[in-house]
């Protein structure tokens, strides 16, 4: 991090400095855990914790100044504000403001994570790349993402994810984009958002705070998305397996094995590439990577190596050989979108395949007609067996002829190895808060 004086950051979060005005931070960390001599220490209230009842630790580590909500019992430097998140968000639009690189916003129902690590992949084949990391993608998370910016970052890629109106709004304010991305609108918190055109509505707030002469790349396979053909002047680009779009693909192959074998293509471009990952869905990241890489003036070769050189983050369809079974990892989240496309890739394995599905959350008023219309889908594509869990998932298991019902995590791992036999290929996925990584490890330790 660029280092900061303390008057500029209360003049930019809009808080009443007390202390050294003249002294400077070269970090700013909402983890008393991390703090060192150089750092701001923003104390948050949380659900589980008061950042404030940590602020002396904080002076011992040698932190230079403390960003809170009221006075602290220790003499240390504090820039007092009303909210310290709210400040916090001030400030990283401040620090977004000293750096003139492009700036790659991207959102989307699925598939945000793995077109992020995409499309930095490819670009840092030419470029030094600043990226999110983990899930730093929410309104805490994307200040925490800004801050990491160096004075050597040639390009920022910013990951966004939100889960009610206005969201997006007060994440762009902050990223101030060049470069739009959405990678789909699917059936994800609805409870706040209602239907398809309020996720659209939500998303697209990006929009409004893209810069002047700014670019915005669509998935041109996505019905709702493929509707936009003009925002305030700027023409989207288009990717998408479809050949309407103006980057798609052709030669689709999914070895389930090396990953999925394509060629990509734009007017008289062709590149033929292995994508290291599982699903045909992935075909549309790359497309997504060489459509913004070629505007970035990228080689064939280098999009290709870095095409190829992608590695996905977390439970995102990892695939795990046990040696007794195959374990396709994809627990980090699900939505009805995503779990089609999951079931989509079991289905292509020779071997006997399960699926272990539990509950997507966060879909409103229809949820349970949506986990019985899953359900019906897995019993449609032919999968050998349906293990659900969780009380919104019985919907589904009700749809699914001979299905195995745990009403609990807990439940499943206590009995989940009696339904697996050697050689399976097993599909897990459901939301974050299901925490079915237990699961994983459960079929982790089977053995013969």
């Amino acid at each position: 991090m660029k280092p900061l004086k303390l008057s500029d950051i209360a003049s930019a979060c809009e808080g009443n400095l007390h202390g050294n005005k003249d002294a400077f931070i070269s970090n700013i960390v909402t983890d008393s855990r991390q703090v060192d001599k150089n750092s701001l220490f923003a104390a948050i209230k949380g659900e589980k914790a008061d950042g404030h009842d940590f602020i002396e630790q904080t002076k011992e580590k040698g932190a230079v100044c403390v960003l809170c909500e009221k006075e602290p019992k220790t003499d240390i430097n504090y820039i007092l504000v009303d909210s310290t998140l709210v400040a916090l968000k001030k400030i990283a639009k401040y620090y977004r403001s000293l750096f003139n690189i492009p700036f790659i916003g991207i959102t989307g129902s699925v598939g945000k994570t793995s077109t992020k690590e995409m499309i930095s992949s490819v670009l840092s084949q030419k470029f030094n790349v600043h990226k999110t990391a983990k899930n730093f993608n929410n309104e805490l998370g994307v200040p925490l993402t800004l801050f990491g910016l160096e004075e050597e970052h040639e390009i920022a890629v910013i990951e966004m994810g939100i889960s009610d109106f206005l969201e997006m709004s007060r994440l762009s304010d902050m990223v101030q984009p060049d470069i739009c991305v959405i990678t789909n609108i699917g059936y994800c918190h609805l409870e706040n958002l209602k239907d398809l055109n309020g996720v659209r509505k939500a998303k697209t707030e990006m929009f409004d705070y893209i810069k002047k002469g700014g670019k915005i790349y669509l998935n041109g396979d996505d019905e709702k998305l493929f509707e936009i053909k003009d925002v305030n002047g700027i023409v989207p680009c288009f990717y998408g397996i479809n050949a309407h779009n103006d980057y798609y693909a052709k030669n689709i192959k999914d070895t389930l094995t090396s990953g999925v074998e394509c060629t990509l293509c734009h007017k008289n471009d062709r590149i033929d590439v292995t994508i290291p990952a599982l699903g045909v869905h992935m075909v549309q990241n790359a497309l997504c990577a060489m459509a913004i890489a070629k505007d970035f003036k990228l080689s064939n070769e280098q999009i290709k190596h870095g095409i190829e050189n992608f590695t996905n983050v977390g439970s995102r369809s990892r695939v795990i050989d046990t040696g007794y079974i195959t374990i396709i990892d994809d627990c980090y989240n699900a939505n009805p979108n995503s779990v089609r496309a999951g079931i989509n890739t079991l289905k292509k394995f020779d071997s006997r395949t399960v699926a272990v599905i539990g509950d997507m959350k966060e879909l409103g008023e229809n949820e349970i007609s949506m986990h019985a219309e899953v359900g019906k889908y897995i019993f449609d594509c032919g999968i050998d067996v349906l293990i659900a869990v969780g009380s919104l998932s019985k919907a589904m298991a009700e749809n699914f002829d001979g299905s195995i019902y745990f009403e609990t995590v807990e439940d499943a791992s206590n009995k989940i190895i009696k339904y697996i036999k050697p050689k399976d290929t097993v599909l897990v996925k459901a939301s974050h808060s299901m925490h079915f990584e237990k699961l994983v490890d459960v079929l982790k330790e089977l053995k013969n």
